[in-house]
C-alpha cells in the first residue's frame, strides 16, 4: 500500500513510511480501472481545492508538484489522475515519488468496479477501452486488471463503485479526503450481509454470526441494529463483550502498525446474515470505542435497509 514521504529515505522501489511534521500539503495519486470513476472522483477532489492534472504520465509527477509549490506554495494539495492513457510506467512513478517528494504527504486511491459494470459504463460512453486494441472490449479490461495489479496492492484507499452512484461516489471520496490537514489513522466501520457479498475494500474482516440472531425474536425482527432494544439485545451479552474487549485492541494495535507504515485508512466489514441486526450495532459499538481510545472512526452500514 501506498504511503506518506518522509525525509531522508533511500529508493527502495516502495512508499517510505510517514515521515517528520515537516511534511506539507497532500499529493493524491488517483489510479484504477477505466470507467470506475476516475474522472468522478478527480472533480471531487477539485471541489474540496485540490489543484487536480487528469491523464499525466508518470514521469512528470514530480514535475507537476515541483511547479505547484513554486506559483500556490506547498500547502496547496494536488491531485493527479494517472492510468493505463499515460503509459505503463507505473514503477518509476513509485521510485519518482520516493526519491523527489519528502515534503508531501502522498496517498493512492484505486478505483475499481466488476467488469459487467465496466463493460456496460465502456459501452455508454461509446469509446473504446485504451487496451483494446482492436479486439473485445473485456480483452482491453483483462489487460488493465494485469497492469494495474500492482497499484492495487500499493493503495490506500480502494473504492469499489460497482454498487455506487455519481453521489455515493463522491461522498466516499470526500469522506476520506476531505480534511488534508490530518495525518490520523481514518477507520471506517462497515456492517455488511453475508448473502450479499463480502466488501471487497475490506482490511480486517469479523463475522457476527456467532450471536444470537434478532431476527428470530418476533418484537426485533422489523428493527435494526441502530436501535436501541436491538442493540441491547446484541451487546448485553458475555460472548460479545468478550469478544469486544479482545478485538477492539487487535484494531488498535493493527492501527499503530499502519501509521508507521504510513497508512492511513483502515476498513473494518463486520458481517452478520442480512446486514440489519447483529453487524450493524456491532459496527456502531466498535467505531464509538474505537473513537474512545482516539482514532477517527466512524460506521457506516452497506446493506441496511436492503431487505
Amino acid at each position: 500500500m501506498a504511503a506518506q514521504l518522509g525525509p531522508g529515505v533511500e529508493d527502495t522501489g516502495e512508499f517510505p513510511a510517514v515521515g517528520s511534521s515537516d511534511q506539507l500539503g497532500e499529493l493524491v495519486v488517483v489510479t484504477g480501472m477505466t470507467g470506475a470513476g476516475r474522472s468522478t472522483a478527480a472533480k471531487e477532489l477539485e471541489d474540496l481545492g485540490y489543484f487536480v492534472v487528469d491523464n499525466l504520465p508518470p514521469e512528470l509527477v514530480t514535475e507537476v508538484v515541483r511547479l505547484v509549490d513554486e506559483q500556490k506554495g506547498r500547502d496547496q494539495p494536488i491531485a493527479v489522475v494517472v492510468d493505463v492513457r499515460g503509459g505503463t510506467s507505473f514503477h518509476s512513478l513509485r521510485e519518482q515519488l520516493a526519491q523527489h517528494l519528502p515534503t508531501r504527504r502522498t496517498s493512492m486511491l484505486f478505483l475499481e468496479a466488476d467488469d459487467d459494470i465496466l463493460v456496460r459504463r465502456q459501452e455508454a460512453a461509446r469509446r473504446p477501452h485504451p487496451l483494446q486494441a482492436g479486439g473485445r472490449l473485456i480483452e482491453g479490461i483483462d489487460r488493465e486488471r494485469s497492469v494495474m495489479t500492482q497499484l492495487r496492492g500499493d493503495a490506500d484507499v480502494v473504492i469499489d463503485t460497482t454498487p455506487l452512484n455519481v453521489h455515493q461516489l463522491k461522498d466516499k471520496v470526500a469522506q476520506a479526503f476531505g480534511d488534508p490537514g490530518t495525518t490520523a489513522l481514518k477507520v471506517t466501520v462497515v456492517s455488511f450481509g453475508f448473502k450479499y457479498g463480502v466488501p471487497v475494500d475490506a482490511d480486517l474482516l469479523a463475522d457476527m454470526r456467532f450471536l444470537p440472531n434478532p431476527y428470530w425474536v418476533p418484537e426485533l425482527r422489523d428493527f435494526t441494529g441502530r436501535d436501541d432494544d436491538v442493540a441491547k439485545y446484541v451487546l448485553d451479552r458475555e460472548d460479545t463483550q468478550t469478544f469486544l474487549e479482545r478485538y477492539v485492541p487487535v484494531v488498535q494495535t493493527v492501527g499503530e502498525g499502519y501509521l508507521r507504515e504510513g497508512k492511513r485508512f483502515m476498513t473494518i466489514a463486520i458481517g452478520c446474515t442480512g446486514g440489519k441486526h447483529r453487524s450493524v450495532a456491532m459496527a456502531e459499538e466498535i467505531a464509538a470505542r474505537l473513537r474512545t481510545l482516539g482514532l477517527d472512526a466512524q460506521a457506516t452500514h452497506r446493506d441496511l435497509g436492503r431487505e
